[in-house]
């Protein structure tokens, strides 16, 4: 029997003999316990682990039936147009590119008609929609397609800000052919402006192929007989490597995408460019998100915006030290085309960003990098009096394309076959002569 004594202390305060031996057996029932919660807390993280693995086992089995079974679908829907338009070639009616009588032409070459998606906002966003809107009327007058112009509304997560359009622009995109639809975007509105495009895929119709083009983009050529294959999505390729920055002690390239497709179940050997070396950024599915094509906005939409939401919500360990504002959109948009059994474009689609659509950016860039076919077609929008309201205020049009400082000052600056690897040289040269104007 132990006396109380042996755990009083003496008088500066220390444990007598007793106490000590005491303090020690203490000391092994708590090392004892704490290697029995060390091991059920490993237990509890490995059965966790193995939960996500076996999830994400089933979201790739199922990824990769729904893509069979969707590209079968696809094959069958091909084909049976194809026999269709053998059975019954007919002429087709469209919309005038200016006001007048309506034309008979013979059917485009383009497959399948599609609706195209801009967004419209008050400020340059507006007034690049009016030149995009009057750029397809100029160069694709056989377009039979929509033209749906998002507009967002004071509402949601615009609820702080007002960026609708004037009467103005308004007017000027409905009598170039333009459907207006608001956009009540309830996710990212003026947080991240560029998730527009993302929650407006909902506003166009379901199960209707369609091409999302940014406001900043000229229609140089005939778009309505560009030869998309709807059913593999795509996206631009004119990009540079903006997105990820590996860090000195990594992941590299790899690891970081690598996490991104092992998320959501995504095949990720499938979705690389085998002609890339390891680590270089080109051997990875990115995209320049100023252009994508999709067979159904709905789905489309749908896995857009539950996969940014969840990247930016919960970046993960492999992001940490990634920047996702403002590459979200191009950070997702990979995952989403290589989902739904598209990929990189292939050569019948090299006048996007090329011969029938130049994706500017600003005038300025216009001007100092773009193709002589998209500045000869800015110019000549230039004189049709629609375009004259809207553009009255909008500095960068006054002086480089009325004023012809654009041809006269900035195009002699650069000599576009041998342009700066990046873009951001372009924009120091501009601004070093006083020709940078939003």
């Amino acid at each position: 029997m132990t006396d109380r004594d042996d755990f009083t202390t003496d008088g500066k305060g220390r444990r007598g003999d007793g106490g000590k031996q005491a303090g020690k057996a203490a000391a092994s029932v708590d090392v004892a316990a704490g290697g029995a919660e060390q091991a059920e807390s490993a237990e509890r993280d490995e059965a966790v682990a193995e939960d996500k693995a076996a999830e994400r086992a089933a979201r790739r089995q199922r990824n990769r039936a729904e893509r069979e079974a969707r590209q079968a679908a696809n094959r069958e829907a091909r084909a049976a147009r194809k026999g269709d338009a053998a059975a019954h070639p007919a002429p087709v009616q469209f919309r005038p590119a200016w006001p007048g009588k309506p034309r008979t032409l013979s059917a485009p070459a383009a497959s399948t008609p599609f609706n195209i998606l801009a967004i419209g906002q008050s400020g340059r966003l507006e007034r690049e929609a009016v030149l995009l809107a009057a750029s397809l009327r100029h160069s694709a007058a056989g377009f039979a397609g929509r033209l749906i112009v998002a507009e967002p509304q004071p509402s949601g997560a615009w609820e702080t800000r007002d960026v609708r359009m004037s009467p103005a622009s308004r007017e000027a995109l409905q009598a170039l052919g333009a459907d207006i639809v608001p956009l009540h975007a309830r996710e990212f509105g003026r947080a991240y402006p560029h998730g527009n495009k993302i929650e407006a895929l909902s506003l166009l119709p379901a199960g209707e192929p369609f091409l999302f083009l940014d406001s900043d983009t000229v229609v140089t050529g005939a778009l309505d007989r560009v030869q998309f294959d709807f059913a593999r999505p795509t996206a631009s390729m004119r990009r540079e490597g903006t997105w990820p920055e590996p860090p000195l002690y990594g992941p590299g390239y790899e690891g970081i995408w690598r996490s991104l497709y092992d998320r959501f179940g995504l095949d990720f050997a499938s979705s690389l460019d085998p002609a890339q070396p390891d680590e270089h950024w080109e051997r990875y599915l990115y995209f320049n998100a100023g252009w994508f094509s999709g067979p159904d906005p709905a789905e489309f939409g749908r896995r857009f915006l539950d996969w940014s939401r969840e990247v930016r919500n919960d970046p993960g360990e492999a992001l940490a030290t990634q920047e996702l504002v403002p590459w979200l959109d191009q950070v997702v948009l990979p995952l989403v085309v290589h989902s739904l059994g598209g990929g990189r474009p292939g050569p019948e689609l090299a006048g996007m960003d090329g011969d029938v659509t130049w994706h500017y950016r600003r005038l300025p860039l216009l001007y100092a990098s773009g193709p002589d076919s998209a500045v000869e077609t800015v110019e000549a929008l230039a004189r049709l009096p629609e375009l004259a309201p809207v553009m009255a205020d909008w500095d960068a049009w006054q002086q480089l394309v009325v004023a012809g400082n654009g041809r006269r000052l900035v195009r002699p600056l650069f000599d576009r076959d041998r342009l700066p690897k990046r873009e951001q040289a372009i924009r120091q040269t501009l601004r070093a002569n006083s020709l940078w104007f939003d």
